[in-house]
């Protein structure tokens, strides 16, 4: 089967299983701690840590970010170090976006709230229903697993949503292009970008950097209202 063909045959079976049988909550709390560890894999300059055919550290261009931010040494860190038994995790029930985040930033900046809610939602239902040549295609579970991927580098669980799906539909190669393109941009390279669904159209990939955009703004925004709120209680 071609990349495509598989990714949709995958895609067919995962709704399937979803209707035979779900996974229990322990199931899926097991899979997205399995999953969290294994973002600690993609290392920085998006090289996977472990052997395989994805490594890109030839194309990396040093970039001097220096002139653009005031302190060149923030950026992303991964928010547990490999070897943790123990990782920190984010429950998106106990502070979501839609409950609580939406109506403090509201309180804080008039509006705000109302143009970042209909940001995220525009983006988050952004398809043409199409994959590469196939049209007429629910890409829904395949959005729904590039912006929950994210949420995962960042440590966000959602209790209802198995991981399993992550794993089933994201390769090797997309993942090291999520993390290198949500964590540090500035080391994304053609390669990497040429690297995933080869046969899919350029819209559509220009499509998965928008979900990824906002699904890391949206996660660095409940990190801190969450903690806005809870300096306010």
């Amino acid at each position: 089967l071609s990349e495509l063909e598989a990714l949709m045959e995958r895609m067919k079976r995962l709704q399937e299983d979803k209707e035979d049988e779900e996974a229990s909550q322990e199931e899926m709390a097991t899979r997205f701690e399995k999953e969290k560890k294994e973002s600690l894999l993609v290392i920085s300059g998006g090289i996977w840590a472990s052997p395989g055919p994805f490594s890109f550290d030839d194309e990396i261009v040093s970039t001097d970010v220096s002139r653009y931010v005031e302190d060149p040494g923030f950026g992303y860190k991964d928010f547990a170090r490999r070897g943790e038994d123990h990782l920190p995790t984010f429950r998106a029930q106990d502070y979501t976006w839609e409950n609580h985040g939406f109506s403090l930033v509201n309180r804080l900046y008039s509006d705000i709230g109302h143009l970042l809610d209909e940001k995220f939602r525009m983006v988050y239902n952004l398809t043409y229903n199409t994959m590469a040549t196939h049209e007429d295609v629910d890409t829904t579970t395949l959005r729904r697993a590039l912006f929950n991927y994210v949420h995962c580098m960042y440590g966000i669980r959602y209790d209802d949503y198995d991981y399993g799906e992550v794993n089933q539909l994201l390769e090797r190669s997309l993942k090291v292009y999520i993390k290198t393109v949500t964590c540090y941009p500035e080391r994304t390279t053609k390669r990497m970008y040429d690297s995933y669904w080869r046969q899919f159209k350029h819209s559509e990939k220009v499509h998965v950097n928008l979900l990824l955009m906002e699904a890391r703004m949206q996660a660095e925004l409940l990190y801190a209202l969450r903690a806005i709120t809870r300096h306010l209680t």
